[in-house]
């Protein structure tokens, strides 16, 4: 009984790096992430972005986003599948042996409060739906969610194996339907219903897109520190940024430009209205496919909180899954997470500043960070963060046209380069003073 269950449940490496030996392949990994951004909120969003600003700006400003997300969350892969970091393990490098406290304490929160978010969507989506009971559904989505991350990265990985082509083809499903009543070859030439109303800049666009997976990107070494080298690890990056996430996307913006979207302002692309009323068989698969739509959505979440905790508390992945899924849960059937969604939102502009500067100290300044004594908390790692988020909340609230996640990511490389490197040219500067020969 014991060994199989150690077969089932591996190690999930809380506290070192992924031996080789244990390593997953490509195509494992990939589908963790591959299956993370195929979600309806993504649909919802395209919708929106394109009812603001047309087909092809919300195209180019999708596209754009997803590059950022590429280079960013690319580059913090390839890190950790070269050491087999996670992420707690990686901002210990760069923000100190004390110091990353704060940072894997709050990322490992937000994602917690991501968690509670779709799980109490969870219940909303179904009682509009088909008109179950919301509490009900939301604290059976919560057991499921929390049983499904227990068994740990390899059941994310097969969760994201179905997930993904699901959302594909009901998608396409969607499309089919509408495509009788509405001409999709018109979709390029699609204005924009929402530009009369003064809503969105390209930039906005492109920092929703950013900041739509900010903060589970910023801590992707948790999925693919599993991956055999940095290469393998950047290729399961690919997979979901530009690939997956474009991909989910482009449906909403197609059945907005269509004139398919039901108020589009406020639900965007959501195409699972659309599957309503097609027969029972299909009202069944859409049932089952919100749970695992979604549910990809939450244990993605809920394990990258679980793997930082663990690891701040010196305990398992799995106690913590328990832990935070029923206090998220919780969180979700009183009805707290109704209001999560702007504070989250805003969060996602400020978190980006963190894997921006363990971007530069561990790849781009490798050698000196490789050599680097240790200590408790490194100040110019938390100034540059700070100079990075200061930037991207100007941005925001003065010039939201210019992309403040991006605006954010820039300043708080190019400050902890300049720091460090100031640094660095400081004890030169005192030797002559400490002793002459």
């Amino acid at each position: 009984m014991k060994s199989e269950q150690q077969n089932t449940l591996e190690q999930e490496f809380e506290h070192g790096p992924v031996p080789l030996t244990h390593r997953h392949s490509t195509r494992s990994v990939a589908a963790v992430w591959f299956g993370f951004p195929m979600i309806l909120t993504n649909a919802l969003f395209g919708g929106i972005i394109t009812w603001h600003l047309g087909f092809w700006p919300a195209i180019y400003a999708i596209l754009l986003g997803n590059l950022v997300l590429f280079g960013y969350v690319g580059a913090l892969s390839y890190f950790a599948g070269s050491t087999g970091l996670n992420f707690a393990l990686q901002a210990k490098r760069t923000f100190g042996s004390k110091g990353y406290i704060l940072v894997s304490g709050f990322l490992s929160t937000v994602v917690i409060g991501w968690y509670a978010f779709q799980t109490g969507l969870t219940g909303t989506v179904i009682h509009e739906t088909f008109g179950w009971n919301e509490l009900g559904v939301s604290a059976f989505a919560m057991v499921l969610y929390i049983g499904i991350t227990f068994m740990g990265v390899r059941a994310l990985s097969l969760l994201g194996m179905i997930a993904a082509p699901m959302y594909v083809i009901l998608g396409l499903v969607a499309l089919w339907f509408i495509s009788g009543e509405h001409d999709l070859s018109q979709i390029v030439s699609f204005q924009g219903g929402g530009a009369a109303i003064g809503g969105m800049t390209m930039g906005t666009a492109v920092t929703m897109v950013v900041a739509g997976f900010a903060d589970s990107g910023t801590m992707t070494a948790d999925f693919t520190r599993w991956s055999k080298d940095g290469k393998s690890a950047v290729i399961a990056a690919f997979s979901a940024f530009p690939l997956a996430n474009v991909i989910s996307y482009l449906f909403g913006v197609v059945i907005v430009a269509a004139g398919a979207a039901i108020d589009p302002l406020q639900n965007g692309g959501n195409f699972l209205p659309l599957l309503m009323g097609h027969g029972a068989a299909l009202s069944v698969i859409a049932f089952v496919f919100v749970f695992i739509n979604l549910g990809s959505v939450c244990t993605h979440c809920l394990y990258n909180g679980a793997v930082g905790f663990s690891h701040l508390f010196g305990s398992k992945m799995r106690l913590w899954t328990v832990i935070l899924g029923v206090i998220g849960g919780v969180l979700a059937l009183v009805g707290v997470w109704h209001y999560f969604l702007s504070w989250l939102s805003l969060l996602g502009v400020v978190v980006p500043p963190f894997g921006a500067v363990m971007i530069v100290d561990l790849i781009f300044m490798e050698a000196i960070s490789r050599e680097r004594p240790a200590t408790a908390f490194r100040g110019s790692a938390f100034l540059a963060w700070a100079i990075g988020s200061a930037s991207a909340v100007i941005a925001h609230v003065w010039f939201p046209a210019f992309g403040e996640a991006v605006i954010g990511l820039l300043s708080a490389a190019v400050a902890y380069s300049l720091l460090v490197k100031q640094a660095a040219k400081a004890p030169v500067a005192m030797m002559p003073e400490k002793k002459s020969v």
